[in-house]
């Protein structure tokens, strides 16, 4: 159970904060934050919690941890508040908000305010204006990012707080123990908190390796289904032997072979194309055995790694809700959502690479792509991230993206990757509302950059054509695939 606001300003009443200096900031987890604070009763370790169903404010007698990296918004605070003074720290009303008002270095003021509902619990730092610099949690949809507009005062005066109904009664709850209600709820929340913290850490661990699991899942049975397609492939080379056999039978503008299958002994009926001989309908039905073949082998590989990594997050995610510490629960839930993309095993260096790249990244299976959204980027990932051997795509007569596909060592380029890279091809340039387009694609080693062209401007060379029409599914499916980026 979260603090009332009737034990907030007990609290607050006990901790009397103004004039206290901010010695330092520390972010343990992502929802609990502590100060650090000197006053005429001494150092205290104020700890703020954002944890559904425990929010609460209070100073804490316990050993406060320290993450191993600091995080982001302790990192804000130290920068903007450390060494600042307290200048009053109060209750806004009964509405569980507390306001900071802490004078920092230059005679800057900034205003914290610490929201204490269990379904929206925040931090805010704004400047004297109200313009928020920083959250500890981000909300665009309430403006509480860096640059929007945060005053609750003057929303609770236009009578805009939400509630509704009878006002509920609150009284200051009577806890165990001895000392002051500081001490009291200190020591409450360490064996209570840490339950409600645990479970909602474990909620999140839930959601992050169900939603992988079950998109490997999706794409582990699709694989399957193009396996069992290629691995009948053999009845491709039979057409061909079959329609080679019967070429004396085959008559201009035929669309059907009926003849002996000499491999069965049964008869079969082969559709045929009119407008191709027959040495030309042979020769297109051995090129697709050999396609089919090559793509056999890269399926199956695929589909061992794909198991191999749903082995992994299985176990992954079993060992995670059997953790009792919420701070380690907490450090191998981040590990574990660094490691992973789109059910493919990343690692670290892979990881801060992801991160520096310019454009859009996506993975699919082992597969990168990497769009280009300016001219900027363009020739960013010309000069600095893509290779010879890499496959680059662009729209023919229309402003776009460049979209490249990375090699892999010694794989040639699936056709549904290559549909993936052209889907993107055409969803980032101007043809996007005509639903489909012509494309060009060449290795990267075949484009020569343009005598005094714009930034980026290439001219490419030795490229092949490819028609696109844009599946809207295979975007869908690409959108689950995009790598996120801090």
């Amino acid at each position: 159970m979260s603090l009332n606001w009737k034990e907030i300003d007990r609290i607050l009443s006990e901790l009397d904060l103004a004039g206290s200096q901010i010695q330092k900031v520390i972010q343990t987890t992502f929802d609990v934050l502590c100060l650090k604070v000197h006053g005429r009763a001494g150092t205290k370790n104020i700890l703020i919690a954002l944890t559904p169903g425990a929010c609460r404010i209070h100073e804490t007698f316990k050993p406060v941890p320290k993450s191993d990296n600091p995080l982001r918004f302790a990192q804000f605070l130290n920068a903007r508040i450390m060494n600042g003074w307290i200048e009053e720290a109060v209750q806004l009303g009964d509405n569980r908000i507390v306001r900071l008002s802490i004078r920092g270095s230059g005679s800057r003021q900034v205003k914290l305010y610490i929201r204490l509902w269990s379904n929206a619990a925040n931090v805010v730092a704004v400047d004297e204006t109200g313009a928020v610099l920083d959250a500890m949690r981000r909300l665009p949809k309430r403006n509480e990012v860096t640059g929007g507009c945060y005053c609750p005062e003057t929303a609770f005066a236009d009578g805009k707080n939400g509630k509704k109904g009878t006002a509920k009664e609150y009284a200051v709850r009577e806890l165990e123990g001895s000392g002051s209600f500081n001490e009291k709820v200190d020591t409450f929340y360490a064996e209570q908190g840490g339950a409600l913290s645990l479970e909602s850490l474990r909620e999140q661990a839930r959601r992050l390796f169900e939603t992988r699991i079950n998109r490997l899942l999706a794409s582990l049975e699709k694989l399957t289904e193009k396996e069992v397609d290629f691995a009948a492939s053999d009845r491709f080379r039979e057409y061909a032997d079959i329609i080679l056999a019967n070429t004396a039978s085959i008559n201009a503008g035929d669309r059907w072979l009926d003849a002996l299958n000499f491999y069965t002994g049964e008869t079969i009926r082969i559709e045929l194309n009119p407008k191709q001989s027959p040495t030309q309908q042979a020769e297109a039905c051995y090129e697709k055995y050999r396609k089919a073949k090559s793509g056999l082998s890269d399926v199956r590989e695929e589909i061992a790694a794909g198991k191999k990594e749903l082995e992994r997050l299985e176990t992954t995610f079993a060992a995670l809700l059997t953790e009792t510490n919420p701070l380690v629960l907490q450090k191998k839930i981040k590990s574990g959502a660094d490691h992973a993309s789109g059910g493919v095993l990343i690692s670290t260096q892979t990881k801060k690479a992801d991160m520096k790249r310019p454009g859009l990244s996506f993975r699919r299976n082992e597969w990168l792509i990497i769009v280009g959204r300016d001219a900027s980027e363009n020739d960013e990932l010309l000069r600095r991230h893509v290779k010879g051997n890499d496959l680059w795509l662009h729209v023919r007569d229309y402003a776009g993206s460049y979209v490249f596909i990375k090699q892999r060592s010694g794989k040639s380029y699936p056709l549904n990757v290559l549909l993936d890279a052209g889907a993107l091809a055409v969803f980032y340039s101007k043809s996007r509302n005509n639903g489909e387009a012509d494309l060009f694609y060449t290795p990267v080693k075949f484009l020569r950059r343009a005598k005094n062209g714009p930034k980026g401007l290439v001219i490419p060379t030795q490229e092949k054509n490819l028609h696109i029409k844009v599946d809207e599914k295979r975007l869908k499916e690409l959108e689950t695939c995009r790598i996120e980026k801090l």
